[in-house]
């Protein structure tokens, strides 16, 4: 069974100019949609777990009322490459043929700074608490993958996230007890206390929704981990991490509220 029909897939038509902001060189491209959108390379160092967690954080994100640009599958033809004069871009695309990830493009947009405008409690605790749950450790002072755009916040770049993905092995997962150091978190200075937070999000992170946001990775990117295999098996381990993350007592919240604490 094929469990990409719930994103939208496009086809690169053009190459625009690499974003060298990040370590996987993202590059901004042109879609037979006429969209534009960031794309995040299946050949790039990070391999195809990074497209994983993009989605599985991002659409889980989305789904929990925070602002993500539209992801969609993008098929890319190695022949683009001819067309780029840089070498390390050409052979980027030559090693991404075939589906890989973008996000729409904000044109206009900026990185966030909390300092210049305030989060607002209620966001700061949120997402302070969804980063903690996916082990988003990518979202910091240095790197806060949060954009502003139309005075609004927008969440980018989870592909950090499920860090354990890229070494799991049967015999170690799942664990509850993955750590997240919240110290140099965006959000932390701007959190308020997270009972009630963390009481509506645990609820609503259902094995229904769980699962949804699971069937929207492509099986030809799950066929390559090498602990599990087969894309079911893979899917059933995201969904017992998430079960065990949330089960009670979910220690790893007392941690975040401890750290909280300490910076009032």
């Amino acid at each position: 069974m094929n469990h990409t029909t719930g994103l939208r897939t496009v086809a690169a038509t053009r190459y625009v100019t690499p974003l060298r902001e990040g370590g996987s060189l993202p590059g901004l491209v042109e879609a037979d949609d006429l969209g534009m959108y960031v794309l995040k390379f299946r050949g790039a160092g990070q391999g195809v777990k990074t497209l994983v967690a993009e989605i599985v954080v991002g659409e889980l994100a989305r789904r929990l009322g925070f602002r993500v640009p539209e992801i969609v599958l993008v098929e890319l033809d190695p022949e683009l490459a001819r067309a780029e004069p840089d070498q390390e871009v050409q052979e980027l695309l030559r090693a991404s043929g075939g589906l890989n990830l973008g996000l729409d493009y904000l044109p206009g947009s900026f990185d966030y700074n909390p300092v210049v405008r305030e989060p607002g409690q209620e966001l700061a605790t949120r997402l302070l608490w969804l980063d903690a749950l996916a082990l988003n450790v990518d979202r910091s002072w240095r790197n806060p993958n949060t954009l502003l755009w139309h005075r609004q916040v927008w969440l980018i770049d989870h592909g950090a996230s499920l860090y354990f993905h890229h070494s799991w092995r049967p015999d170690r997962f799942p664990a509850k007890e993955y750590r997240f150091d919240a110290a140099d978190h965006l959000m932390l200075p701007f959190a308020g206390p997270l009972t009630e937070v963390d009481r509506e999000l645990s609820a609503r992170v259902t094995p229904e929704l769980v699962a949804e946001v699971l069937a929207l990775v492509p099986d030809a990117w799950l066929d390559q981990d090498e602990a599990f295999g087969e894309p079911d098996r893979v899917r059933a381990a995201y969904q017992e991490f998430f079960a065990a993350r949330l089960a009670r007592p979910r220690t790893w919240v007392e941690s975040l509220e401890a750290a909280r604490a300490a910076r009032v």
